[in-house]
């Protein structure tokens, strides 16, 4: 599997115009080699080109790793100190190749630190952004990713679940973060969560990207919870909106509208359609309820390896939708010092439509 990734990704680098691409530790790095490390002071870098084998410049102690791995890699090792890292990187970059070589980089992952290493060890070269070549690599998934994912999505709608019964008037947002986390785990999620859970009641669930605080659940508040799971390094992203009781007609009745939102969003998924249209889908249900400026925020992002990846859908986003594709539907209202709602899904774009792969019911479900 590792070796036809990385023969697409040699295919996209000549449609491009890349010569080579250099990548650290991250997601890209994991999907194309299967090998896992951490982004840490030692500089860990793999260089690919097409029909070239590829290099990694490595740490000596992480070579053991490297060698049983799937891909057939030249290594060069250093030690703890800088002449012999630095000696490591003119090695690959002289055995590689680079020379004056148009280098694709992630821009949102490799560092400044393995940057100005890699201009000292190849000053002839030229590092641009090769997201264009990168991101189409890993765009659509293929099944054995997307079963990763609903598995993800059923181990983070257990863990709510069972973290739901310990709600109470009374609870602080931390307090239901730190069960919702401890479940999550013992629902059997991956150690590395997509993100820290968002737990947000009353005032505080209309912050889109609250941080769960102190504050007291309340009699009549909305809680909104934003959390998901990892499953063999793949995530999900779910939002669900509860109530304490029974909560205010029209913040009950903005849930019953972003409930609609995000069907009406769902149901416009499939394949040649455009990331621009299920925003507006989903957006329209909104604006035409008198709500329109109190949705702040894109419908959606792409999720898989990362958990916001492309594709984005917004509205000024005309990338067209092709099988294989997983993102969210997340439209939410948000009435400042009042509270707020959200409603989000993780959806595939199938052959012929969409597929929701998180089941969990979206109707407003009163707590207590």
């Amino acid at each position: 599997m590792s070796t036809e990734r990385i023969s697409r990704l040699g295919r996209l680098m000549q449609e491009h115009g890349l010569g080579a691409v250099a990548l650290n530790p991250g997601p890209t790095f994991l999907y194309l080699t299967s090998i896992s490390f951490h982004l840490m002071e030692r500089p860990i870098i793999a260089l690919f080109a097409p029909e070239r084998q590829p290099w990694l410049i490595l740490p000596e102690f992480e070579r053991t790793k490297a060698e049983t791995g799937l891909i057939d890699f030249r290594l060069a090792t250093y030690g703890e100190d800088e002449a012999s890292r630095r000696q490591a990187f003119e090695q690959a970059a002289a055995g590689f190749g680079l020379g004056s070589m148009r280098v694709g980089v992630e821009p949102l992952r490799l560092r400044v630190l393995e940057l100005r290493i890699l201009e000292a060890a190849a000053p002839e070269a030229k590092f641009v952004n090769g997201e264009p070549a990168l991101i189409p690599v890993r765009a659509s998934k293929d099944e054995t990713e997307v079963q990763a994912m609903r598995k993800a999505a059923g181990i983070a709608e257990r863990a709510l679940e069972a973290s739901l019964a310990h709600v109470r008037v009374g609870m602080t947002e931390r307090e239901l973060a730190s069960e919702l986390t401890l479940q999550l785990l013992r629902a059997g999620s991956d150690p590395e969560l997509p993100f820290s859970p968002i737990v947000a009641a009353g005032p505080n669930s209309a912050l889109p990207h609250a941080v769960p605080t102190a504050r007291k659940m309340q009699q009549g508040d909305l809680l909104l919870v934003d959390w998901g799971a990892s499953h063999g390094g793949y995530f999900s992203d779910i939002t669900r909106t509860f109530a304490l009781g029974a909560p205010d007609p029209e913040l009950e009745q903005i849930h019953k509208i972003v409930q609609g939102a995000n069907l009406a969003g769902r149901n416009a998924v499939r394949p040649g359609s455009t990331c621009a249209a299920v925003d507006d889908a989903a957006r329209s249900v909104i604006a035409r309820a008198g709500y329109a400026d109190f949705f702040n925020h894109r419908t959606g992002h792409g999720i898989g390896l990362d958990v916001h990846e492309p594709p984005y859908i917004r509205g000024d986003n005309p990338e067209q939708l092709v099988p294989g594709m997983t993102f969210t539907i997340e439209p939410g209202v948000y009435l400042s010092g009042r509270g707020g709602v959200r409603v989000e899904d993780d959806v595939l774009v199938t052959t012929d439509g969409g597929e929701t792969l998180t089941s969990m019911p979206r109707e407003l479900r009163i707590l207590g």
